[in-house]
């Protein structure tokens, strides 16, 4: 008899109420400010993460799960009674959270790891995690999962993030600084989607309030009102405007299933405070 776990990283940044109706487990990145480490999710909220870049005016840096966290949990789980565990990561092109994965695979052999490429971050990595999850808990086989995954990424998924503050980018090293200064005196909100792996610029849209405009028109190009989807509205520290947009998007489609999600801090190093973005899935 098989029994299925399901193992993602923090950046799906899945609500925890979400986590725990499906027993989704979840190994953290690290954000380092100077010389001090924190687990996303667990030792650092997003809230204070926030808060310690605008005190500190310094852009931490971040790093993948250690090796040993992986091969702890994949232990933990056989010792459960798992047969299988399918862990779903973010995109190996901007992180080498696979590879650690994939790397802690070799250090047990008394569970069988499944290891899966999302291609991409944030939400739209969470709806793979959903999907598996819930045909975990119908008794579906690893290899069924793991098949139903590979169809959804060769879909793909939309996912499109407007960026409020170029200073991130800039920092990061995705802006020179005559494109920082250009794109703040002309109020340029950046809006970003993943392409083969990577983020890359979509459109560069001047003012905030048009760049959410176009995310609307991104969403409305592609879902019709009488659809069925899954839609998340994702903020970074803007909760209050995300329900807005999430009630505004049920009104637009009252058969699908609004979702608000959030970049936490790895994310939120690289977009910075303010970013919204939004991402759908079509049943």
């Amino acid at each position: 008899m098989h029994k299925v776990a399901i193992v993602t990283d923090s950046t799906s940044y899945l609500p925890k109420s979400l986590r725990d109706q499906y027993d989704i487990k979840m190994v953290p990145l690290n954000v380092i400010f100077e010389n001090e480490s924190y687990q996303e999710e667990k030792e650092i909220s997003a809230e204070d993460f926030y808060q310690q870049v605008r005190e500190g005016g310094k852009l931490p840096k971040t790093s993948q799960p250690a090796v040993g966290l992986f091969a702890d949990l994949y232990e933990k789980l056989a010792e459960e009674g798992y047969t299988d565990v399918i862990v779903i990561t973010l995109s190996s092109e901007i992180s080498g959270t696979f590879q650690s994965a994939q790397s802690a695979e070799t250090m047990v052999d008394n569970i069988d790891v499944h290891i899966f490429d999302s291609e991409i971050s944030c939400m739209p990595q969470g709806f793979f995690v959903l999907e598996a999850a819930k045909m975990a808990q119908q008794g579906q086989a690893a290899k069924v999962i793991f098949s139903r995954l590979t169809v959804i990424r060769a879909k793909g998924i939309p996912a499109y993030f407007m960026v409020d503050d170029l200073s991130h980018l800039h920092r990061g090293g995705r802006l020179n600084s005559a494109q920082f200064f250009v794109g703040n005196l002309l109020q340029v909100k950046p809006v970003l989607r993943f392409v083969d792996k990577k983020i890359v610029p979509y459109e560069k849209i001047r003012t905030r309030k048009k760049a959410i405009k176009r995310l609307f028109e991104l969403i409305h190009e592609d879902v019709k009102p009488e659809d069925k989807a899954t839609i998340s509205v994702i903020h970074a520290n803007r909760e209050e405007e995300a329900k807005e947009y999430a009630d505004e998007l049920q009104k637009d489609y009252p058969n699908s299933e609004i979702i608000i999600s959030y970049f936490g801090p790895v994310i939120g190093t690289h977009l910075g405070e303010g970013s919204i973005g939004l991402t759908w899935i079509k049943e």
